[in-house]
């Protein structure tokens, strides 16, 4: 059973690390592993972590020490895989719409590359031909996850080659006898209807007698994970037992067998988030009750970009009476977390909790309005230990070229 952090212990984190705070509880990042793995026992599978959902070294290591390989990016992000000791086989480069320098650098690294526009396999094909083995991430036309911004695979998405370039891409690959070992696709993001991967498989086993080299299918990732309380996510026993009976059947009708990539991000570390905050004002109006934080989008901007929800608790007064709120945050700009949101009675100084902050929070932060990036903590059995300090005025001039 995986032990989440009690008020008290959340309570003593942000007395003695301070606030706006990220902290990370390692047991549920091993358990959300552990769950995926093993509804997927007994199948050919590998699971890259998709670190763009929380690139920080610490959990990066501790990912790798559950036996994940790692899914990246940008060159910067294969850097940080390395530098967390990934060996370059267990590492996935997925380019979009990049400069072809950073592939030429991922070549160099020798890890798992994939390719995303004719464009750039056209110029991998002049430098490279047969002699490094690649992967494609197409676009299936799927429309899935949890809303249109998180939606990768669509007919108007930027990513991916699509599946209806089929024949100037074989010609590319001829031209140049280029080695495609995978075909990769990601449909989006929030995904909880296990038939869209299905509808992924099918476009993916449609096309794999084009490629002759081919040994692994790539369905991306996009669980979706419960935000709210009584939200459903992904069944992930029903998908495994799906992707069973599709590339089974499959392998009965040719012959032919696979191994299955995923790339779990949000799935593995949101639930092990929290963001910590105090309050600093509250300020009564007509309209609303507003409750304003040490923080803002410049640290948690899911809600205002992606319209996402996220549970937040007063863990200062949890037996107050409850009434509705507007929580909002202190910078110099439109930051509304929540409208409307009941909440335990409400004083300056609480201390309020973010659930599911483990993705995307510290990752999309910023510097806007010239504040300090907060703290991140992660507690392992446990023990909590600090794996990014907090910033200071330091390091708001560090880029800059003083005279």
């Amino acid at each position: 059973m995986v032990q989440t952090l009690t008020n008290e212990q959340l309570t003593d984190l942000a007395a003695q690390y301070s606030t706006p705070l990220y902290v990370y509880n390692a047991d549920v990042i091993k358990h959300q592993y552990e769950k995926l793995t093993g509804a997927f026992s007994g199948q050919n599978c590998r699971f890259f972590y998709a670190c763009k959902a929380l690139t920080n070294l610490h959990i990066l290591r501790y990912v790798k020490q559950l036996g994940a390989g790692i899914d990246c990016s940008s060159i910067n992000e294969v850097h940080l895989a390395l530098k967390a000791d990934f060996l370059p086989q267990n590492i996935l480069y997925t380019s979009n719409g990049i400069d072809f320098a950073e592939i030429e650098t991922a070549v160099t690294l020798g890890v798992n590359v994939n390719i995303d526009s004719l464009s750039n396999l056209d110029k991998f094909g002049h430098k490279y031909g047969a002699n490094y083995p690649i992967g494609l991430r197409l676009r299936p036309n799927i429309l899935a996850g949890g809303n249109l911004k998180i939606s990768t695979g669509h007919d108007k998405s930027k990513f991916g080659i699509p599946v209806d370039q089929l024949q100037p891409l074989l010609e590319i690959i001829n031209r140049h006898n280029l080695q495609v070992r995978g075909l990769h696709i990601h449909t989006g993001s929030e995904i909880k209807d296990v038939g869209v991967f299905t509808e992924g498989i099918d476009v993916l086993l449609n096309l794999v007698h084009h490629f002759k080299h081919l040994a692994f299918i790539d369905l991306g990732g996009g669980f979706k994970v419960p935000y709210k309380p009584g939200d459903g996510e992904t069944d992930m026993d029903l998908l495994a037992k799906t992707v069973s009976i599709s590339f089974a059947q499959y392998a009965a009708a040719t012959g032919k067998q696979f191994e299955i990539w995923f790339e779990p991000g949000k799935y593995l570390v949101s639930a092990s988030g929290y963001f910590l905050a105090k309050v600093n004002v509250l300020k009564p109006t007509a309209a609303a009750h507003f409750v304003s934080l040490n923080t803002g989008f410049n640290h948690l901007i899911r809600p205002m970009f992606y319209d996402s929800y996220h549970h937040i608790k007063n863990i200062s007064n949890p037996l107050g009476p409850m009434h509705d709120y507007a929580v909002v945050g202190n910078i110099c700009e439109t930051d509304t977390f929540a409208w409307e949101r009941p909440l335990n009675e409400v004083r300056e100084n609480d201390l309020l909790v973010f659930f599911n902050a483990g993705a995307y929070g510290y990752e999309m932060s910023s510097n806007f309005n010239s504040r300090y990036k907060p703290a991140e903590v992660m507690v392992n059995e446990g023990a909590p230990k600090l794996i990014r300090r907090r910033q200071n005025f330091d390091d708001l001039l560090t880029e800059i070229c003083l005279d």
